[in-house]
């Protein structure tokens, strides 16, 4: 579900852009312990945006690597990898990730940096409406999410400072978030497969027909169904369907009517039964008050802004992304053009 990612056929080019990006960064030195593996951190009582608390928070994350310390003690090669809607960290574990970025010699070589891959929250195995809340759980928003990684990063891990931060859709746009909240936090970043201005137009428009989809359906009950809402996550998964799909890789992988009938009945069929109601209305509708473009001059670490032009989500006719990077000091825009390389 996670639209907007960057596909299989752009590989090399984000591994030539981590390069430019990495290039010049301290070495660091003192590895003192072996990958974590998956982990969890509980916040009590965490506050919301919207006022609502939560007695406890649950954080899951996946880490990759060991930490290197500096001569003061400190955690210094720290990375920071963000999921897209409806993912989770596992995500970048799929090869189009980790065959290119984590193995050895690679550019984020997990003997080199400690990679850390959280689920964000009411994604993955944090905490989410599906848990028991339903549709009492805090109506999070993209700040909750960010400041609860921020939590998870330092009051958990114990860094005090990222090498890296980088996500792609969703978690694109919470990398431009953490550029401008915690500006000297990190050395570097990468927003992958998003805009850093405010959902609106296209993007919008299918993000608020899953969510009426879903409160429309009568088996929604308020949040309270028994099973699921399946005609309305019928209607999700065709939208996300289209909004995460490239025209030039579809046309090419599914050429005539019959395969690409058959992909669709596939699709549907692998997905419907893994999807909650609840967990997808929240994902969606937490982007709605996302707006970093008012403070894009606060950013102070280098940025490399990277969108794909067979995006559907953040198609490059807007120009969005060439006049917003100006306000940038240290940043970059590259258009990696559309492919027809299955993903």
């Amino acid at each position: 579900m996670s639209s907007g990612s960057m596909r299989g056929g752009h590989r090399n080019s984000l591994a030539s852009l981590l390069v430019i990006l990495l290039s010049g960064l301290s070495a660091c030195l003192g590895l003192d312990r072996a990958a974590a593996g998956d982990g969890d951190f509980v916040v009590r009582d965490f506050r919301f945006k919207s006022g609502e608390t939560l007695p406890e928070l649950r954080l899951h994350y996946l880490t990759l690597g060991q930490p290197a310390r500096d001569r003061q003690g400190r955690v210094a090669n720290a990375v920071l990898i963000l999921h897209g809607t409806g993912g989770s960290g596992r995500q970048f574990m799929a090869p189009q990730f980790a065959g290119v970025l984590f193995g050895p010699g690679a550019l984020l070589d997990t003997a080199r940096y400690d990679v850390i891959l959280p689920d964000g929250i009411g994604h993955g195995r944090s905490s989410k409406p599906s848990d028991g809340l339903h549709a009492r759980f805090p109506h999070y928003e993209y700040d909750d999410m960010v400041i609860a990684q921020y939590r998870l990063v330092t009051e958990h891990l114990g860094i005090r400072h990222l090498r890296l931060v980088m996500g792609t859709s969703m978690g694109g746009m919470h990398t431009w978030m953490w550029g401008e909240a915690y500006p000297d936090f990190m050395d570097a970043l990468m927003p992958l497969a998003c805009l850093p201005v405010p959902i609106a137009g296209r993007n919008r428009l299918w993000r608020r027909m899953i969510i009426e989809a879903i409160r429309g359906d009568p088996e929604w009950k308020d949040g309270e169904y028994a099973s699921e809402p399946l005609a309305a996550l019928r209607t999700a998964l065709d939208l996300l369907l289209i909004a995460g799909s490239a025209p030039m890789q579809m046309q090419k992988s599914y050429p005539v009517r019959d395969s690409a009938d058959q992909y669709l009945e596939m699709y549907t069929r692998a997905r419907l039964h893994t999807l909650d109601a609840n967990d997808l209305l929240y994902q969606v509708d937490a982007s709605r008050d996302y707006d970093p473009s008012p403070r894009l001059e606060q950013i102070r670490a280098p940025l490399v802004h990277v969108n794909s032009a067979d995006d559907f989500i953040n198609p490059p006719e807007l120009g969005i992304a060439e006049r917003e990077i100006k306000r940038v000091n240290k940043g970059r825009f590259v258009l990696i053009p559309a492919s027809d390389v299955p993903g």
